[in-house]
């Protein structure tokens, strides 16, 4: 299939997921996040850069950094103790191999975006997916938006390499899961009765699981925080389970407790300090 032929089908099953988020297809097609991620950037996306080799789960649980500890640094700006982990972790890892990165809270309906040396630069309410989940149905980007039944729009959980690009309509989108047709962009306000702009105001978490699966921030927070952020670079975004432990997701370890049984067997080499499972918070 021709690059113009694969980037017409594709735009079509994309447009129906995420209509909602005025989505249409991308030069990154699932091939070149999968080429990216092994450090080959295709020729078609400029925009995406060759990364590191990101550790397997097992070698980023195995082998954290020797470095001193970096910890997260969210200035005052509040954030539930898994985010808080988790930021910890990335860092003490450098599982975000020196991008910046963003987290999003689901049970929190929270976005966080940090610099790469884990320095919060801003932090927003988001709409997600209607449906509680960490996993999105096999094949929901090739069927018709009226099929895709409530229990089905999830936010998927995960670590993801994303980048910047445009939607057909020329306005500026950051994709998550392509294979999903994630993205994270400026709240949609188009459909006045699913009340947008009323849900993110909202106190109440529940306001905020309403759309398809992809990920609503405010207008302002998206021009003036997550654009330029991830202007001519690439990140990295970590959505946080809402069904499973992040250890199951990520391979992530409990940073304070390695630094403590680092301290009391100093003789041990760092990789070889890895808590257990028992002592990782769930």
């Amino acid at each position: 299939m021709g690059m113009q032929t694969a980037r017409h089908a594709s735009s079509a099953w994309i447009g129906r997921l995420c209509a909602s988020s005025l989505l249409a297809a991308s030069l990154w097609t699932p091939a070149a996040a999968a080429a990216v991620e092994k450090g080959s950037p295709p020729a078609v996306t400029p925009l995406l850069a060759a990364i590191e080799h990101r550790p397997t789960l097992g070698e980023a649980t195995l082998f954290p950094r020797a470095t001193p500890t970096r910890r997260a640094r969210f200035d005052g700006e509040p954030a539930s103790l898994a985010a808080q982990q988790l930021v910890d972790w990335v860092l003490d890892s450098g599982d975000n191999r020196d991008m910046p990165f963003l987290v999003v809270d689901k049970k929190q309906a929270k976005v966080f975006v940090f610099y790469s040396d884990g320095r919060l630069r801003g932090a927003a309410p988001a709409l997600l997916g209607l449906a509680i989940g960490d996993d999105s149905v096999p094949g929901i980007g090739e069927r018709k938006l009226s099929s895709i039944r409530p229990e089905e729009r999830t936010t998927p959980a995960g670590r993801f390499v994303a980048a910047l690009d445009r939607n057909l309509h020329g306005e500026e989108i950051l994709w998550v899961d392509y294979d999903s047709a994630i993205s994270l962009h400026r709240v949609v306000t188009s459909n006045p009765k699913e009340r947008r702009a009323q849900r993110l105001r909202s106190p109440a978490v529940l306001d905020k699981r309403i759309s398809y699966g992809c990920i609503n921030v405010p207008v302002q927070f998206y021009e003036k925080i997550v654009s330029p952020t991830l202007t001519g670079t690439n990140g990295i975004v970590y959505v946080l389970p809402e069904t499973r432990s992040a250890h199951d997701v990520f391979g992530s370890y409990d940073v304070q407790e390695r630094h403590r049984l680092q301290t009391a067997n100093p003789a041990l080499p760092a990789q070889e300090i890895v808590p257990t499972t028992a002592s990782i918070t769930r």
